[in-house]
């Protein structure tokens, strides 16, 4: 994962503040294309951190999430003449990422472990966004123990959902991504998916309300 040591690196080698705001995506990508290393850094700095929250939410571990993001990157690198611009770079690095966490699912799966998923949610009986029930950012000794038994209990709640819910429910009410980026996505359709985020949240509500049945129903 790199660090504010390399934006510190990027600057030291004259890539400014301004050069960084005057570039348009297009001009990153082709700069990475070009096997310009400073663009490429740029570009980790740049989106790292959603895709480290991404593949953590999705994974529960810190470790293996550092370790899938690095993975996600080097496909990034290595296929970014494949990028033709139909998306977001954004969503296309999302796609790259997903899939790396359903290679890491399956793996873990045929060795009879599972290990998925962290992820905040609802905990009342209104089908609300899951990122607006996010702990205040300034908690307490006493709210962070709250916040960490709320933690456990959604951790044990997702388990609970079918995971292709709970990945457009984190892509919709944690990452802020469009219906549309989410179908491109995961290559479903807008309906599909604004089906899936109704069913997941109400998945979860059922859960945490205690009138949950199969999830794996439907």
């Amino acid at each position: 994962m790199l660090s504010v040591a390399v934006a510190e690196r990027i600057l030291d080698d004259n890539l400014t503040v301004a050069d960084e705001a005057s570039a348009s995506e297009a001009e990153w990508i082709e700069r990475v294309r070009q096997g310009d290393r400073l663009a490429f850094e740029w570009l980790v700095v740049h989106y790292q951190p959603s895709v480290y929250g991404l593949l953590y939410r999705l994974i529960g571990d810190a470790e293996e999430a550092r370790d899938l993001a690095q993975e996600t990157f080097l496909r990034v690198y290595q296929k970014i003449d494949q990028f033709r611009g139909e998306a977001s770079l954004r969503t296309w690095i999302y796609r790259i990422a997903l899939r790396q966490a359903a290679n890491h699912r399956r793996w873990w799966q045929r060795r009879a472990r599972d290990r998925t998923i962290s992820l905040d949610g609802p905990h009342n009986g209104q089908q609300r966004a899951v990122i607006e029930t996010l702990p205040d950012a300034r908690p307490n000794s006493e709210q962070v123990l709250l916040d960490r038994e709320r933690q456990q209990h959604l951790e044990w709640a997702l388990r609970q959902v079918k995971p292709s819910y709970r990945v457009a429910v984190i892509l919709r009410d944690v990452e802020g991504c469009s219906y549309e980026e989410i179908a491109h996505i995961l290559r479903i359709s807008v309906g599909t998916v604004k089906s899936r985020i109704a069913r997941g949240r109400e998945r979860l509500r059922q859960v945490l309300c205690g009138g949950y049945r199969d999830a794996e129903d439907d």
